[in-house]
C-alpha cells in the first residue's frame, strides 16, 4: 500500500532543518510520493532543489499564491499584511510586485529538469483581504490580474494547474472558464466547498482534492462534496504545514499525516483502506503525469 501527498508546503521543515526526519515518518506511513507546491519565488528554488534530490519521490510545481499578490502601486510597498498573520492563516507571505513575480515562472517550465508537474497554486483568496474596503478592492484586482496571467501561462503550456480558492469560488469557476484552459487539467486543492459547487467543477472535467478538513465534524458539507464527485478523480493531501486531520488536529501537519485522512476516506467510501489507497495515488499519476 502506498500513498502520494498531492500536496504539501515543506519549506518550514526545510528551513528548521527537519525535513530528513520528516521524510522518514512519511515513508514510515506509507507516503511513497509528495507533491511539493510553490507560492512564490521564494520557494520555487527550494522545492526544485528537492525535485533534484529525490527523484521519483518528490516532485514540485510552481505558481504565485493570491495571497502573494502584491498590486503595484508605483511606490516601494502594497498594502500591509502582517506575516505572522500571513502564516497563521495559511497563506505566504507577500514579496514583491506580482507582475515580477509572474514574469520569472516561465523560466521554470523550459524544459530544464526536474520541471515542475504543474503550474500553481493560483487563484483567489477573499478571506485575508484587508479590512479597508478601498485596500481591498485594489487586492482584489491585483489578485485577478496574477490569476489571469497565470491562466493565460497553463493554457499555453498546456499543464495541470492547481487552484486556490477561498471565499471566491464563483470568481474563481469564471476566470478558469474565459481564460480557456483545459478543465481536466483543473484541481482545486483543499475542496471546501459543497456537493453544488462540486458539480460545477466536475460537470467541466475538474476536480477537487481533499485535506484533513475532511475528518473534521463540522465538514459534512466537504464530505458531500467527496460523495459527489466521487472515486474517478478523488486525491490526498496534507497541504502540511497546515491542515492536520483530526486524530492530529491543532498540531503542525506533516505527510505523515495523510494516512488518516485516507482512512477516514475509506470509512467514507466504504472500501478497503488499501483500495482507497491505490485509486487516490493512481488518480494523483495521472492528473499530474508522475509515471507508474
Amino acid at each position: 500500500m502506498t500513498f502520494i501527498d498531492s500536496h504539501c508546503h515543506l519549506e518550514s521543515f526545510v528551513k528548521a532543518g527537519t525535513l530528513d526526519v520528516t521524510l522518514e515518518r512519511a515513508a514510515a506511513a506509507d507516503v511513497s510520493g509528495l507533491i511539493a507546491v510553490g507560492t512564490d519565488t521564494d520557494d520555487w528554488p527550494i522545492y526544485r532543489e528537492l525535485a533534484t534530490r529525490y527523484p521519483g519521490r518528490m516532485f514540485h510545481t510552481a505558481g504565485l499564491h493570491p495571497c502573494a499578490v502584491r498590486p503595484d502601486t508605483g511606490g516601494d510597498s502594497g498594502p500591509e499584511i502582517h506575516p505572522f498573520l500571513l502564516f497563521q492563516n495559511s497563506c505566504p507571505v507577500v514579496t514583491e510586485t506580482w507582475q515580477a513575480a509572474v514574469s520569472a515562472l516561465p523560466a521554470y517550465f523550459d524544459g530544464s529538469e526536474p520541471r515542475p508537474v504543474a503550474l500553481g497554486e493560483i487563484g483567489l483568496d477573499y478571506f485575508h483581504l484587508p479590512k479597508d474596503t478601498s485596500e481591498a478592492e485594489v487586492l482584489k484586482q491585483a489578485q485577478h490580474a496574477a490569476f489571469r496571467a497565470q491562466l493565460a501561462l497553463v493554457k499555453k503550456l498546456d499543464i495541470p494547474v492547481v487552484i486556490h480558492s477561498r471565499n471566491a469560488f464563483a470568481n474563481c469557476v469564471a476566470e478558469i472558464d474565459a481564460s480557456g484552459v483545459n478543465w481536466r487539467r483543473v484541481v482545486f486543492h483543499c475542496f471546501s466547498e459543497g456537493a453544488a459547487e462540486m458539480r460545477e467543477v466536475n460537470r467541466r472535467g475538474g476536480r477537487g482534492s481533499f485535506t484533513g478538513v475532511l475528518t473534521y465534524p463540522s465538514a459534512q458539507n466537504i464530505c458531500e462534496a467527496a460523495l459527489e464527485q466521487g472515486l474517478e478523480r478523488f486525491m490526498l493531501e496534507t497541504d502540511s504545514p497546515y491542515l492536520a486531520p483530526k486524530p492530529v488536529r491543532g498540531k503542525p501537519n506533516e505527510p505523515a499525516n495523510l494516512r488518516y485522512t485516507a482512512e477516514f476516506a475509506a470509512q467514507l467510501f466504504a472500501i478497503p483502506l488499501k483500495e482507497l489507497a491505490a485509486i487516490a495515488a493512481a488518480n494523483t499519476r495521472e492528473f499530474y503525469g508522475l509515471g507508474a
